[in-house]
């Protein structure tokens, strides 16, 4: 598995490592440093460090870290390959291919940055990046997505061949770890995500101070880091809602379950999504969503009957779907037990892992994998 940050192997794809493994193969997963590796290897995996900067466009460091990829593959020899998001999918796939690798899988998890804003710069790396990608998944045999609006982008612009690509209901939640939780005593609304313009931070904090203005009583929840980074809002920009107390502001932990418990309804305005796995773990834990009619989040609501689909980039929306339960707090707990049910429908991780073994070519056997 090739990891762009070692956070995301083992939490996003933690199950996913455990079901190959119970089927008799060995998996190793490289990642950028050695952050978190013990949480790694608990799972079963051995782990590789293979340095590299996810949001770097230096070219000479994106083509030393192809050449360590490669160089890991020849001395594995593993059965298939595996990267996610941009970075492991493009050099990943080129280095599988010429390192002979019988089955490379590309996953895209989410168009990101460069294909979501409209800035000059932005525009500039979607122009780079859309050559890579068309020479790497022309490498992989096949291409997974996690909702079909981005599949449909990357074979109208000629990326990917269609009959490559294959479509899975995202990282799929655990509804176990994940189990249907009571609702506090307090109406509360929670957004848990980098804090990033293109994850539609500047509307939900809009959204809060609205509706603060008229309902002081509402608590506002915000869990996520500030990145120094293209796209993200700066701690001092942030600042202010937390000084005068419209959110309560929360670092990065590893226990998100404990924050999902003291809200009522889960919030992601996001302009594009893979599939936003926040949502599915909040939808596990009975809570309804608000979350935009955009690719990869529009998948995971039913419109009034599991939560509210609002407008991209519209925080008046956002803050009037909030009234709407805040008004008839009896929704919060209706729309609440059919976000859980649903979840439990279509993104249960153990269905999602079926389809993605299929799609890995994974059976029952003694193999070796880089996965």
């Amino acid at each position: 598995m090739v990891s762009p940050k070692n956070r995301t192997a083992y939490n996003f794809r933690g199950d996913l490592i455990k079901r190959i493994i119970s089927c008799g193969y060995e998996v190793i997963v490289t990642g950028p440093n050695r952050v978190g590796v013990e949480k790694i290897e608990a799972l079963g995996a051995r782990f590789v460090e293979i340095p590299m900067n996810k949001n770097g466009v230096n070219p000479k460091e994106d083509l030393k870290y192809q050449k360590a990829l490669y160089e890991l593959f020849k001395k594995e020899k593993p059965d298939v390959v595996l990267g996610y998001t941009s970075k492991p999918v493009i050099y990943g796939s080129i280095a599988a291919k010429k390192a002979g690798v019988p089955h490379k899988v590309a996953m895209i998890t989410g168009l990101g940055y460069a294909f979501t804003a409209q800035t000059k710069k932005a525009k500039a790396i979607r122009a780079v990046m859309s050559v890579l990608y068309k020479k790497a998944l022309n490498c992989a045999d096949t291409v997974i997505f996690q909702n079909p609006d981005d599949r449909e982008q990357f074979v109208s612009s000629g990326l990917v061949k269609s009959e490559k690509c294959r479509v899975v209901n995202g990282s799929g939640v655990n509804t176990n770890r994940f189990s249907v939780a009571d609702y506090p005593d307090k109406i509360t609304f929670f957004m848990l995500s980098r804090v990033m313009y293109s994850k539609g931070i500047r509307e939900y904090l809009r959204a809060c101070e609205l509706v603060k203005e008229k309902h002081p009583e509402v608590r506002f929840m915000l869990l996520g880091a500030c990145e120094n980074i293209q796209d993200s809002l700066s701690k001092e920009d942030l600042a202010p809602y937390v000084e005068k107390g419209i959110i309560e502001h929360f670092g990065e932990t590893d226990r998100v379950e404990d924050y999902y418990k003291q809200c009522s309804v889960y919030v992601l305005p996001s302009y594009r999504e893979g599939t936003p796995r926040t949502v599915l773990e909040a939808m596990s834990m009975g809570r309804a969503i608000i979350t935009t009619d955009a690719p990869g989040c529009r998948e995971t609501v039913i419109d009034g009957k599991t939560g509210f689909l609002v407008p991209v980039k519209n925080a008046e929306a956002v803050a009037e779907k909030m009234t709407e339960f805040i008004e008839n707090p009896e929704l919060i707990k209706t729309l609440g037990a059919a976000s859980a049910e649903y979840a439990r429908e279509k993104f249960s991780v153990d269905k999602v892992n079926d389809d993605m073994c299929c799609h890995l070519n994974i059976e029952r056997t003694n193999k070796y994998a880089v996965v």
